[in-house]
């Protein structure tokens, strides 16, 4: 009994670690009044399409699972005409013991940048990871 109850104290302080601190947010910075198509999407869940106007943000937050698989993939387009795009992968996590961190992305006229806090990874500041394709 006693194996039992520190198993599940064991277990209950690992699926903690599971509820906060995990989800992507999208941040329109974007130039002259363009646009921000968006669409996400993991295996159980699609988020969008949706419409950013400059300065609007998306936010996400979930829990990532306990295996480890948690990966959320982006398309992205910049309006008006919606001719320059990127897919990638906006969300991933590494091994069940991480809880993923939060993946800060913000859209300029020059591409796609990134800033991630939190997970087994260390932290990664705010830096360029995607050129738009056109």
């Amino acid at each position: 009994m006693k194996n039992l109850s520190v198993f599940l104290f064991v277990f209950s302080i690992y699926i903690l670690g599971h509820v906060s601190g995990t989800g992507i947010t999208i941040t329109n910075e974007l130039q002259f009044k363009k646009l921000l198509w968006m669409r996400c999407y993991s295996k159980d869940d699609v988020i969008g399409p949706k419409v950013l106007s400059i300065g609007q943000q998306y936010e996400n937050s979930f829990r990532a699972n306990i295996w480890g698989t948690t990966r959320f993939m982006c398309t992205l387009k910049q309006g008006p005409n919606y001719k320059h795009y990127q897919n990638f992968t906006a969300f991933k996590q590494y091994t069940g013991y991480d809880n993923g961190a939060d993946w800060d992305w913000r859209v300029r006229e020059d591409g796609i940048y990134l800033k991630k806090e939190g997970g087994i990874r260390k932290s990664v500041d705010m830096h360029k990871v995607y050129d738009w394709i056109n």
